[in-house]
């Protein structure tokens, strides 16, 4: 997320025992060094004269506080946050310079420190990790195709190391096999879920080790605390207690009319955020992750949600492997090899647009082609077909459009896979222009098989056009999310810095320093020292930029380099990526924090964007689910749910503000008639997959633990909530609970957090962790989600684009196309950028933005007024990461800035 240059001059400063200005008597560099022990972690907390330096008094004041440092520093949030100093902005001198930078430092250590702990592989490769230089290891026995793979032979059968070539490597297999051409099986469908935390700190239910015993006490298991008793006192909104609301949201509440004025159906909102970015993480979990099997769990086995409602009952959670682990030795200590349990991730875990193209061949069969071009996706009427007799479907799917991925459908899912079918369509068109025009000219794709054989555009088929096509819209998916939705959902600079740093590096501008970048990034990956191959490789990527790495092998003088990349070399093909050390997988930590139902409301302000600025009417969510989606998505058009959604502001990630028709959504696999608490199944589903509660959760991953309710809310009311739930008890000092974190005196964590021996405390140790980070009570300015989820995203938001080879070196016109390449690197044909500066920053046109230009054009008026898809699409974004809720100049008169309208907490 930096570069090295400013991160020893930073360090020089902060590190200099003569103050922030002596920098410039004496530039001695001293680095922070990296933890040995995960229990001595950076935590996010700096030493007084640093936090001094980079934000003054303000950041002193909080560096006793659990929340990290860097919140406080100058220039981080919005004009109030900068220093008064006229040198403000100098480069690296100035206050403001100072505070930024120094967040992307310790931005930098936590993600260093994350690589470092918390890479814990299911699959059978944690005792190769152990090992010496294990975190530089890139080849792995376990990720190999089994010998009843059809593409056994293909890959090498039984040879000691087998390799993809040919088709296998030409684009995105549908099951996700051959990303890593050496570790055919690593990502693909149905490959064990990692972990981000240690092995014996999960499934703490079970009581497996003695700090899980001391921790809680026998207090938990799956069914303890009453999981619908917390969704009805801590999650339910509000406006429940108006009756003149509809009880369950199942109906259009007000139609064809705004709610009266004396009626409260509201929730609490994010004034920076729209309801576009609610719907588009839910398109991207369908993407990432799923623990079910055609759209269920275990069927074989059901269970009671919980006591309140007892008559709702669920299906048991998939398991992989439920057998005791196998355990090894190193360094003088004893390692489980696996979690106490195993689950499986059903989809690709790939960045692959699978919940459009498929993640196996029965999902596969739901992707309708256009029987006049192949390379298309169908789209009669310019929407997507619905699903027929013939294909692979569940009852409740019925109705709805025919997509890989159909389960939780929503308003939401159609609109996005509407929208990103006619961009594939677009691009597919545009390719098709270009071969019309220059027929004989060279597309840039190649043939694994004849690598050095010219494919002309009229020679490119349409299952070659359309997996290109494929690749360009995953591309495009994953450069909107870590550009556009990220920055908005993160609403500061450090992390506008640091998520284009992520994509294009700190030197994207700097062509001769992006290359030097490169070139030491792509020898650091090559180098069989851990701390080159994981922490060095980490920091100089930030100036490289993850997207592209290694796709250009230059060799030559000065001037005279020239480009020698080969498609018949495979070290080439996958050169650029790094596991650092670990096979890539998502996480069951990374599913939890993903939990976001709070920023979907509960209803609809329905616009016609011939008039944006009159709200028509209100619409139930609840009445656009299922099959309703894609009649509601056809009757009222995309460009209408388009104008809705990003108009109106999403809820925010609090305790109190979960949308009730979610308490109560249809289950008819379950039985006619039969409900279920969405809410109370996300607690279940945690527990049964083993999330240590959210106390143990902060320390595995490098946070500082919290000590009571109080100084976790900050709030005495919410405080006592969670106590008259979780409850209190009489603590015992004698009863180490972690060995994750250590007390600022050096002794390990005991049963009493610090408070006297024998006093009754708090059973913080017991809170589930998705009620613990929706109680926080302090997160950055501009942060949608909390502290402890933003923790989680630093490593895996990473890993995602560094473990993939079509992100790094395999971002090639050989599997792209030249047009390909250039869709993706500009966001569409031709690069263009915003006509004014956004928070300083002279910035490109937003991908999502120039997605629904091309596909709805009729936006394009609005559109003009849009910096960010994902911000309120009304709303003045003011001089410097401002989140006030005020009009821009033209949408004055829009309702959804009048006084009826209840601000965020």
């Amino acid at each position: 997320m930096i570069t090295p240059a400013i991160l020893l001059l930073s360090a020089a400063v902060s590190s200099d025992p003569g103050g922030c200005w002596s920098m410039f008597r004496n530039l001695r560099p001293g680095f922070r060094p990296v933890a040995t022990d995960r229990s001595d972690r950076f935590l996010g907390k700096v030493q007084e004269r640093t936090a001094r330096c980079r934000g003054g008094d303000t950041a002193v004041e909080g560096r006793e506080l659990p929340w990290v440092d860097w919140q406080r520093y100058w220039g981080v949030g919005d004009m109030m946050s900068r220093s008064p100093s006229i040198f403000r902005s100098f480069p690296l001198v100035g206050a403001d310079s100072r505070g930024i930078m120094g967040a992307l430092l310790d931005l930098e250590y936590q993600r260093i420190e994350l690589l470092k702990f918390n890479l814990f592989d299911n699959s059978g490769t944690y005792e190769e990790y152990r090992q010496k230089n294990g975190p530089a290891r890139k080849i792995w026995k376990a990720m190999r195709l089994a010998p009843t793979d059809p593409n056994y032979s293909a890959v090498g059968g039984d040879s000691e190391s087998q390799l993809c070539s040919g088709d296998l490597i030409r684009h995105r297999n549908v099951n996700g096999i051959c990303n890593d051409i050496r570790n055919p099986a690593m990502g693909s469908t149905g490959m064990l879920f990692a972990r981000n935390v240690e092995f014996e700190s999960t499934f703490p239910d079970l009581g497996k080790n003695e700090l899980a015993r001391n921790r809680h006490g026998n207090r938990i298991d799956l069914q303890t605390p009453d999981p619908q008793l917390i969704s009805r006192e801590l999650f339910t909104r509000p406006s429940a207690a108006d009756r003149k609301c509809k009880v369950d949201f199942t109906r259009d509440v007000y139609p064809n009319e705004l709610q009266p004025p004396d009626t409260n159906c509201d929730y609490a909102k994010a004034p920076f955020f729209n309801v576009l970015a609610a719907f588009w993480i839910q398109f991207m979990t369908h993407d990432w992750f799923s623990h079910l099997d055609n759209g269920q769990n275990d069927a074989s086995q059901t269970m009671q949600l919980g006591a309140l409602r007892p008559d709702e009952i669920i299906d048991r959670s998939l398991y992989g492997d439920r057998s005791d682990p196998a355990q090894f030795a190193s360094d003088g200590r004893q390692y489980l090899a696996r979690a106490y349990r195993t689950t499986r991730n059903m989809n690709t875990a790939w960045w692959d647009a699978s919940q459009i193209y498929g993640y196996d061949e029965t999902s596969r069969k739901r992707v309708k082609r256009d029987p006049k071009d192949r390379a298309r996706l169908a789209m009669p009427n310019g929407y997507l077909p619905v699903l027929g007799p013939g294909d692979p479907m569940r009852p409740e799917w019925r109705g709805q459009e025919s997509v890989a991925f159909p389960d939780n459908w929503s308003i939401g899912m159609s609109f996005f896979h509407n929208v990103f079918a006619r961009e594939h369509n677009a691009f597919v068109d545009e390719f098709r222009r270009q071969a019309a025009l220059t027929p004989d000219a060279d597309s840039g794709l190649r043939n694994p098989s004849s690598a050095d054989a010219v494919i002309r555009y009229r020679d490119v088929s349409d299952v070659e056009l359309f997996e290109a096509a494929r690749l360009v819209v995953a591309a495009e998916i994953a450069k909107i999310h870590t550009i556009e939705w990220t920055p908005q959902l993160l609403y500061d600079e450090p992390l506008f810095r640091a998520m284009n740093a992520n994509w294009n590096g700190l030197f994207a501008h700097n062509a001769s320093m992006k290359f030097v970048m490169h070139e030491i990034v792509k020898k650091l990956g090559r180098s069989p020292d851990a701390r080159d191959a994981t922490h060095w490789y980490s920091v100089f990527a930030s100036g490289a930029g993850i997207f592209g790495q290694g796709s250009h092998h230059k060799e030559g003088f000065l001037f005279w380099k020239r480009d020698v990349w080969s498609l018949k070399n495979p070290d080439h093909v996958n050169g650029g990526v790094n596991h650092f050390g670990s096979p890539f997988n998502f996480p069951e930590e990374f599913v939890t924090v993903y939990r976001l139902h709070a920023l979907v409301p509960d209803l609809i302000d329905f616009r016609d964007y011939r008039d944006p600025n009159r709200i028509e009417g209100e619409i139930a969510v609840a009445s656009t689910i299922q099959a309703n989606a894609t009649t509601s998505m056809e009757n009222r058009g995309l460009a209408n749910w388009a104008l809705s959604f990003g108009r109106q502001r999403l809820g925010t990630l609090t305790l109190g503000n979960e949308p009730r028709f979610l308490q109560k959504l249809p289950m008819p696999r379950m039985g006619e008639g039969k409900t279920i608490d969405v809410f109370a199944l996300d607690l279940i589903r945690d527990r049964e997959h083993g999330v240590p509660r959210f106390n143990e959760f902060r320390r595995q991953y490098g946070l500082r633990q919290f000590t009571s309710f109080d100084e976790l809310t900050g709030e005495h009311e919410m405080a006592a909530k969670l106590r008259r739930i979780y409850g209190q008890h009489k603590c015992d000092a004698s009863k180490v609970i972690s060995t994750a974190q250590r007390n600022a005196d050096g002794t390990l964590v005991n049963d009493c957090l610090g408070h006297p021996d024998g006093s009754t405390v708090d059973n913080i140790e017991d809170v589930d962790t998705v009620v613990g980070w929706h109680a926080e009570g302090k997160r950055p300015h501009g942060f949608a989600i909390s502290e402890t989820q933003f923790q989680v995203f630093i490593l895996n938001a990473s890993r995602r684009l560094f473990s993939d080879r079509f992100f790094t070196s395999s971002f090639r016109p050989e599997f792209y196309t030249t047009l390909g390449v250039e869709w993706v690197r500009n966001s569409g044909p031709a690069k263009m950028y915003e006509p004014k500066p956004q928070n300083g920053h002279r910035v490109e046109v937003s991908p999502l933005k120039r997605v629904l230009m091309r596909t709805i054009p009729e936006l394009r008026p609005e559109l003009a007024h849009v910096a960010n898809a994902f911000d309120p699409w009304a709303r003045d974004r003011g001089e410097y990461y401002s989140i006030a809720w005020k009009p821009r100049p033209g949408a004055e008169s829009d309702p959804a800035f009048s006084d009826r309208e209840r601000a965020a907490p």
